[in-house]
């Protein structure tokens, strides 16, 4: 079905494997159309939860530099990697990043542009574009500046150097490190974890932690409240809340 990435259905969760491993998985405009068209059909589908996690070596060594080289800039504005980060800033539905090797430039930004990011002990994390003469150019100078602080963010961009996994933990860059062989079935597990519960609930609680990152104090408490309304007046609300009160699991119907 797709060329650059492979996607398994597994119910409720979808997996999403980067399938360039012959070139770190670097993501060219083919593989960015790819993943648009699968976001967009997963956000339609019954899978609740997203795992993105690379094939061979590397989750994604960052943009295909060879065609960015040999691409026009007014190509690059005008098309470019943009469809993507617009695609996955969308999204409603949690997607957690499994990182199995080297995460770097584009590729560590597509990791920030999702929900959870897992690690694996191996795995090397950095936005190393400063070597080549550029700067990131999707989310590595704002999305790790907000996570990690200014310091530290800007000695990872100015330097353009990559920290061990365990360096990206203690930042908070990353959730939980784990042994190589573990990763993927960590990663299942949240998201088993997380599938487990409505989807309506799931939705509103992605948009109002997001929303904090992107708005002041105020205006995130008028969205998590606006949010919470929205969930209390839900069907999923009564049935969770019944069975909290008859001290019995709660059966979410029609959840899908």
């Amino acid at each position: 079905m797709y060329e650059t990435i492979q996607f398994e259905d597994k119910g409720k969760i979808g997996i999403l494997r980067l399938n360039r491993p012959d070139k770190l998985n670097a993501i060219n405009f083919k593989m960015v159309n790819e993943l648009v068209d699968a976001f967009n059909k997963i956000e339609d589908s019954k899978n609740k939860v997203v795992i993105i996690t690379g094939n061979g070596r590397a989750f994604s060594a960052g943009a295909d530099v060879k065609e960015m080289y040999e691409t026009p800039l007014n190509d690059i504005i005008m098309k470019g990697h943009m469809p993507l980060w617009d695609r996955m800033r969308s999204f409603k539905k949690p997607i957690i990043a499994a990182l199995n090797g080297i995460t770097a430039g584009g590729g560590l930004e597509l990791a920030m542009a999702c929900d959870i990011i897992i690690a694996s002990e191996s795995a090397k994390l950095g936005q190393p574009e400063i070597n080549l003469g550029i700067i990131p150019g999707a989310g590595g100078t704002q999305r790790l500046t907000r996570t990690i602080g200014k310091y530290k963010a800007m000695e990872m961009v100015l330097t353009g150097k990559l920290i061990s996994a365990w360096e990206a933990e203690k930042m908070g860059l990353v959730a939980k490190v784990v042994p190589d062989a573990s990763l993927m079935d960590e990663a299942f597990r949240i998201a088993e974890d997380i599938a487990s519960k409505p989807l309506l609930s799931i939705v509103l609680a992605k948009d109002a932690v997001t929303r904090a990152l992107e708005t002041t104090l105020q205006q995130g408490l008028d969205v998590e409240r606006r949010d919470f309304y929205v969930s209390l007046s839900s069907e999923s609300a009564k049935e969770g809340m019944k069975a909290f009160i008859e001290r019995r699991k709660p059966k979410w119907e029609n959840d899908s």
